[in-house]
């Protein structure tokens, strides 16, 4: 990946990680699928202006899905990236 501006697509918000982000100062994020961990690490860093400690990432494949009929088709296959931030820096989403 080239592009940091294309590398972080969106926040995730969740249960699980509003827990993450109070717990362990983790911010999970929906990423590229091409983007690497180095890329990720860059992105956070450049864009949010965060110190990064340690960056761990997950692969999702889309759902199969049916409407009325027996035409199937499925979800966009994501990943998923879940940062922790160095001690002393943190992440509001508000």
């Amino acid at each position: 990946m080239k592009d940091i501006y294309q590398v972080i697509k969106n926040v995730r918000l969740s249960e699980k990680a509003t827990m993450l982000q109070e717990t362990n100062n983790e911010v999970v994020l929906e990423v590229d699928r091409k983007a690497n961990k180095l890329d990720i690490k860059r992105a956070v860093e450049t864009l949010l202006g965060k110190k990064v400690a340690d960056v761990r990432t997950l692969n999702y494949s889309g759902k199969a899905k049916r409407k009325r009929r027996a035409d199937e088709g499925r979800t966009n296959h994501w990943k998923k990236a879940v940062v922790r931030l160095k001690e002393g820096e943190s992440f509001d989403l508000v």
